[in-house]
């Protein structure tokens, strides 16, 4: 890309657009009619399942996910690339942003322009003074043309209106200015705008782009965003005379419902209307634990239903962007030692294991076993949520920002941050997705994105293969004809493994090749997920690598590959790493009996990251991380046991069915208060034999009034069936899912409706119904679907060995063993609330 050219160009670019806004008007609104699409060279089918030769595929790069002028939090950094403007840009033009001119070193082969629905009328209006006087000079349309432009009074736009009025409860567009049928006109015309500048710059066999939108729900700050993607096109007659079109006259906003399960019911209705659509999932990792909940919008319970609705309308998912990736934290997966990658910073709105795709990749495999379907079996892509209208924009070497005039500088990008979302230093370029097509089309595009032969990138041009089958060669990465031959006996990424036909593991072909205008390979991976009795699992498998590096006999793991990153000049060399790696691996592990996943994952050597290029520039010493490990993550290969193989695996677990049949009810609220109030317990994992101890205080150590319980924990939902539980030291392990304790006091737990829940260090939270069988305390979690896991043991008296003072300290203190506890509990209540 070009460096960043400052100076006078941009100022009489933008002095031009100034001008061109106060323009004299009418006070009619006045619909738009769209203008008749490219002339095509002939119409190209695809239907991508039934071609006869698929090894044929291409490898296609593109960014669904970028925002332009009719995005308001876009347009309030001061950047002004609208739709069409963007598409140039990612076939190759150069495009001015805030920080300078920026172009393509390799143009993308698609794109698709997903400017937030909630605003489209607002921007609308404000630009164009053909909506009448009332609108174009309302305070919300002067604040948004910001002239001249004030940083402040975007920061204040962007709180007020953008924040303020889609994360409440009930979000509503601006009073007066954004409702009413003018509004609603000038939202319709801005949609074909968009969908004219799509037509418009659709390239068939050379580019493609495709109609979207962003669905932005965000209640109370959880990010819940989808963006929408259309396979359709705006047809024009043999005259080119446009014809009526299958999309929507409008897209859905959060407006209209903050509700995935609603949106899903929209896209129904554009199916009824003929349209073929999906949607995207992005940044699970800022839906404060919701993304991928196992409940309902409305907490309701899910079922089967829901399980096939999303499956059917969310096929993909969206593992990395600007603000991070949502693969895994460290904490969930203490064994990867690539899980720490392009990381938001952990608060309330990043932590949760519902906001990251590995964790519901396995409790996907769950959900199937009880529902019968799998909500959460996604494809895997990338994208940038580029807001300066730069689609693909994601080169580490030449980075000048994403969000306006936000990052426009190396020493924004050092020390500032985005207001509302996050520190500069935790954002990153953003990535791209790769998808295998049969030809560069709208239909061929928008087919492999539905039937996830997908992939995400860090950014880079990585290309990757995934196959997976039960008799593939243990040389077949060597053959002429492997590709030819890995669909003909396999399944590619985003499918089915056949039902063996024998009791054998699954083979896996594996290929990479380098960007051509980035790192070497440093290695590639397998990403195994499984569950059984209700629990789940990960594994990580170093399958092809490159030098001659072997796997430690102890861990199994690869040694590093090194570095030749300098990172005071902000270079590297390609002297380690191969431009190729390849080769078939056989799941040493495979356990007939579980449902799993499988998923690929190639890594680059070291490279310099942005922020330390910038630092170089600035002269400053860079923050870490200084490097970083571009890569590719293909979409998972599914495998389910057979119906013989299922009922295997069930022998010797316990269920709640088993125990209700035998006669053993689940335990009242009130038998579970006389088991956990006021006792120390012993929790462990009755399958993995892990184990801790957990201190669950009486209710009345609080001494407060119900009423004041809520402030005294700052929570408002408390009641007088809570009290605080403390973690006791012995606790080193994870018995419950791997990182979800850490000794952290007091958190909180509670008994009602016959369950006993506490809370856990990562936001999540054990809830369980309890039998008493024969004396022995058993527990079954509730998103364990009906397995029997746990045991519970009340240690009062092995406790007493290691908690009682000795007579003559108690004698000193003039008080019992009991009383002096009861006091140091009390006063680490006051000291933590």
């Amino acid at each position: 890309m070009l460096r960043k050219i400052k100076g006078f160009g941009k100022r009489l670019i933008i002095g031009l657009m100034t001008m061109l806004l106060f323009v004299s008007f009418g006070t009619t609104a006045q619909a738009v009619t769209l203008e008749p699409a490219v002339d095509l060279t002939g119409e190209i089918s695809c239907d991508g399942e039934s071609l006869s030769d698929p090894a044929q595929r291409q490898a296609l790069f593109g960014d669904l996910h970028t925002h332009t002028t009719y995005s308001l939090d876009a347009y309030m950094g001061f950047m002004r690339n609208d739709p069409d403007a963007a598409y140039k840009f990612a076939k190759g033009e150069p495009n001015e942003v805030p920080g300078g001119i920026t172009q393509h070193k390799v143009p993308l082969d698609f794109a698709a322009v997903t400017d937030h629905a909630e605003f489209l009328g607002e921007m609308e209006m404000a630009l164009n003074p053909e909506y009448g006087p009332k609108k174009y000079y309302n305070p919300y349309a002067i604040a948004i043309r910001n002239k001249p432009e004030s940083e402040t009074l975007s920061a204040l736009v962007f709180v007020k209106v953008v924040q303020g009025a889609t994360r409440g409860d009930d979000p509503q567009h601006t009073k007066y200015y954004g409702a009413g049928p003018i509004a609603e006109e000038a939202r319709k015309n801005a949609w074909k705008k968009i969908q004219q500048a799509t037509e418009d710059n659709y390239e068939p066999g050379t580019f493609t782009t495709l109609h979207a939108f962003e669905w932005s729900s965000a209640p109370g700050g959880a990010n819940l965003h989808r963006n929408v993607i259309f396979r359709d096109t705006v047809p024009t007659d043999d005259k080119g005379n446009v014809l009526p079109s299958v999309l929507p006259e409008d897209p859905v906003s959060a407006f209209e419902t903050q509700s995935p399960e609603e949106l899903w019911q929209y896209l129904s209705q554009y199916e009824d209307n003929g349209a073929t659509v999906l949607a995207i999932p992005h940044n699970g990792n800022a839906s404060a634990n919701m993304m991928f909940m196992p409940e309902q919008f409305d907490g309701k319970e899910i079922d089967p239903a829901w399980a096939e609705m999303r499956a059917k309308y969310e096929p993909l998912v969206e593992i990395m962007q600007i603000k991070g990736t949502s693969e895994t934290l460290p904490a969930y997966a203490p064994e990867d030692q690539f899980a720490d990658f392009e990381l938001m910073e952990i608060s309330e709105r990043t932590r949760g294991r519902y906001g990251y795709l590995r964790e519901a990749l396995k409790n996907g495999l769950r959900h199937e076993e009880k529902l019968g379907s799998n909500p959460f079996k996604f494809g895997i892509v990338g994208a940038t949520d580029n807001h300066n209208g730069s689609p693909g924009d994601t080169e580490e070497d030449d980075y000048i920002g994403s969000h306006g005039y936000t990052d426009a500088t190396p020493a924004l990008r050092q020390f500032s941050e985005i207001p509302g979302w996050e520190k500069l230093p935790y954002l990153n370029p953003g990535a791209l997705t790769g998808v295998w097509a049969d030809q560069n089309t709208r239909e061929c595009v928008y087919d492999g994105l539905a039937r996830k032969e997908t992939f995400g990138t860090s950014g880079t041009r990585t290309q990757v293969r995934f196959f997976g089958g039960w008799d593939f060669p243990d040389d077949l990465d060597q053959q002429p004809d492997a590709v030819d031959q890995a669909y003909a006996t396999g399944v590619p990424m985003g499918k089915d493994l056949p039902t063996a036909l024998e009791q054998k593991a699954p083979k896996f072909f594996v290929w990479a090749t380098k960007d051509s205008n980035s790192g070497n390979l440093d290695r590639i991976q397998v990403v195994k997920g499984w569950t059984k009795d209700g629990l789940t699992y990960e594994k990580i498998y170093d399958v092809a690598w490159a030098g001659d590096r072997e796997l430690d006999p102890t861990t199994g793991k690869l040694p590093p590959i090194g570095s030749t990153v300098d990172v005071y000049n902000a270079t590297y060399t390609n002297d380690i790493g191969s431009p190729e790696l390849s080769g078939v691996w056989q799941d040493p592990d495979f356990d007939p009996t579980v449902r799993a996943f499988y998923y690929l994952r190639a890594l680059e050597i070291p490279t310099p990251r942005y922020s330390t290029r910038d630092a170089a520039e600035l002269g400053i010493v860079p923050s870490s991380p200084t490097e970083i490990q571009e890569r590719a993550w293909s979409s998972p290969i599914w495998y389910t046991p057979s119906d013989a193989y299922l009922a295997a695996g069930e022998v010797g677990a316990l269920t709640v069915d088993q125990l209700e049949q035998n006669g053993i009810p689940p335990l009242t609220t009130e038998e579970i208060e006389d088991l956990i109030r006021g006792h120390n317990l012993e929790i462990s994992n009755r399958i993995t034999g892990e184990e801790f101890i957990g201190f669950f205080q009486d209710y009345e150590y609080y001494e407060v009034k119900p009423d004041k319980l809520a402030d005294k924990l700052d929570k408002d939902t408390l009641g007088t069936d809570e009290g605080t539980w403390f973690l006791g030291e012995s606790a080193s392990s994870a018995p419950l899912h791997t990182g979800e304790l850490e000794a952290a006091a007091p958190m909180k737990y509670q008994i009602a409706d016959n369950q006993l829940s506490f809370n856990l260090k990562d936001d999540s939270e054990f809830v369980a119904q309890l039998f008493n069988n024969n004396g022995q305390i058993l527990a079954a979690r509730n998103d364990e679907i009906g397995y029997v896991n746990y045991e519970l043991t009340d240690l009062e008296e092995e406790l007493d060995l290691y908690t009682g003072l000795p007579q003559d300290a108690l004698d000193s203190l003039d008080m019992s063993n009991e009383d002096f506890w009861e006091r140091v509990i009390k006063e680490i209540i006051r000291l933590t609330k």
